[in-house]
């Protein structure tokens, strides 16, 4: 009797620790599913808002604070049109434009701001009047924009710079945020430290104001 339990005993450690072996390995491959899962996840959210830093310019997202906002509104009072946001981030500067009736577009490179922008102005209400796009912007032409807004960095301001001047018209207004353009004049400054910001009229910057025509009288010889 002694013997036949004994050999049950025997007979039944190795099945559980068989059974213990497979559970460990369940919870093994688990873990390593869910560690797996969570590192994609994390470069999928993660990898859009540093492969901007990886390019030639840097251009990181850094939002907009409220004075800045109103700063922009400020210098677009009594202006119309199209406006342009380059940059634009989670769409704050757009969706402020849209509230104030222009139609507003954005441009940015990280495409969950894009999406996160779409969302607000929907939320907003102003989704009628704004467009957000997923872009580069040095692939994109601004000449069909009368407002232009920049949220830049030092580096990337001299080649913005002569980009717009090549592009835009001269009736348009170009409003520089937190860092100005290296070689215009600004028409108009307002604000502070980092709420500073910067209003470019091309038609100043240019010489290109209308001029009437002198018609003379021609003289016989």
């Amino acid at each position: 009797m002694s013997k036949a339990l004994a050999n049950k005993s025997h007979e039944a450690g190795p099945q559980e620790d068989c059974e213990g072996s497979s559970r460990r390995s369940r919870w093994g491959l688990f873990v390593t599913a869910g560690v797996g899962g969570a590192l994609v996840t994390l470069y999928a959210v993660v990898t859009p808002f540093v492969t901007p830093a990886l390019r030639k310019v840097c251009l990181p997202f850094v939002p907009a604070t409220s004075a800045q906002i109103q700063n922009v509104l400020k210098m677009l009072e009594n202006r119309s049109g199209s406006l342009v946001d380059i940059g634009s981030g989670d769409g704050r500067i757009v969706i402020a434009a849209a509230k104030r009736g222009f139609k507003a577009v954005g441009y940015e490179l990280n495409p969950w701001l894009v999406w996160y922008s779409r969302y607000r102005a929907w939320r907003d209400g102003v989704h009628k009047n704004t467009r957000f796009y997923i872009s580069d912007l040095w692939k994109v032409s601004f000449s069909h924009y009368t407002n232009v807004v920049v949220f830049g960095v030092p580096q990337m301001m001299p080649q913005l710079e002569k980009k717009l001047e090549e592009e835009v018209e001269c009736n348009a207004r170009i409003i520089a945020c937190r860092f100005p353009f290296p070689c215009w004049i600004p028409d108009c400054t307002v604000g502070e430290g980092i709420d500073t910001v910067w209003a470019y009229d091309l038609k100043h910057s240019r010489g290109c104001e209308t001029k009437s025509l002198e018609m003379t009288p021609e003289t016989e010889s």
